[in-house]
């Protein structure tokens, strides 16, 4: 088991265990983790205590089906970016019973990334409950897997943070 590995593993522990001591359930909006987050979760025995869905909004028209999310604004600003970060969990909480939803947003290339928005590049956006989303990007080095696996780190890590 590589070291990203057993990271993903203790934040997924530490996570579960505050949401399953705060009755909270959780829900996962991805793009460029392609499902890896959710898999991750789900992964560990007694996850339905506390995951309630995940959505894999890998187009723009899924993104716009299913999350919600104005296909201006994917127009405008792209979909690997904050507002559309952003968009994904306030629509997936708006259509789900989760209590709290992270989302990500980004290109795990190798292809498809640019001067603006280089291969690595992911938006993440958190929101709990009826507070504000917010995001933040992280720029990742390394192949696809390797940026999709940091990607699911940062997404556990930035779920602790918002609910110590």
């Amino acid at each position: 088991m590589t070291k990203m590995n057993q990271e993903i593993i203790k934040a997924r522990q530490r996570l579960s265990g505050i949401l399953i001591k705060n009755d909270f359930s959780l829900a996962v909006a991805e793009s460029c983790t392609g499902g890896l987050l959710a898999k991750v979760l789900t992964d560990q025995a007694g996850s339905s205590e506390w995951f309630e869905c995940g959505i894999v909004s890998y187009s723009n028209a899924a993104k716009h089906a299913f999350l919600a999310i104005d296909e201006g604004l994917i127009a405008r600003d792209g979909a690997v970016s904050a507002s559309v970060a952003e968009a994904m969990v306030d629509g997936l909480l708006a259509s789900s019973a989760a209590d709290i939803a992270v989302s990500t947003t980004g290109i795990a290339g190798p292809g498809g990334g640019s001067v603006e928005k280089p291969v690595g590049l992911v938006w993440f956006a958190v929101k709990n409950g009826t507070n504000q989303s917010y995001s933040i990007k992280h720029v990742f080095s390394g192949d696809r897997d390797e940026i999709r696996q940091q990607a699911v780190l940062v997404a556990l890590e930035l779920l602790l943070v918002e609910l110590n």
